[in-house]
């Protein structure tokens, strides 16, 4: 698997636990975090950033992919359309939480979310 991840390093821990919930290997892991100059458009920004992250369009469509998306909402939301465009379904995204009561703070996966199955879901309520 693919492991895009947009907002702060991962560690060892956290690595571990996304190939233990999603069953595979990270084959390679892509580490950029995600800055947004928020009095500029977000669309373009989420463009250049997806483009900056190297994959081919082959690799968008046919690999597996899971996604940390940053933590500024509207840049997710911006990202994660970008991403459907390319990829033609939403890709998994991990969850990361803070661990309750933790000096210093420390931050673990708490799930992955499959995003096009809530989209699928969704479609049976029109």
């Amino acid at each position: 698997m693919i492991l895009i991840n947009l907002t702060h390093p991962l560690t060892e821990t956290q690595r571990a636990a996304i190939e233990q919930l999603t069953n595979q290997k990270i084959s390679r892991l892509i580490e950029q975090m995600a800055h947004f100059e928020v009095t500029q458009p977000f669309a373009e920004q989420a463009i250049a950033l997806v483009d900056s992250l190297g994959l081919t369009p082959n690799e968008w469509q046919q690999s597996t992919l899971v996604i940390i998306p940053p933590a500024l909402n509207f840049g997710a939301a911006a990202i994660l359309a970008e991403l459907h465009g390319r990829c033609g379904y939403f890709p998994p995204i991990a969850r990361i939480r803070l661990v309750p009561d933790s000096l210093p703070p420390q931050y673990e996966v708490a799930e992955i979310v499959n995003l096009q199955a809530i989209r699928d879901r969704a479609r049976k309520k029109r």
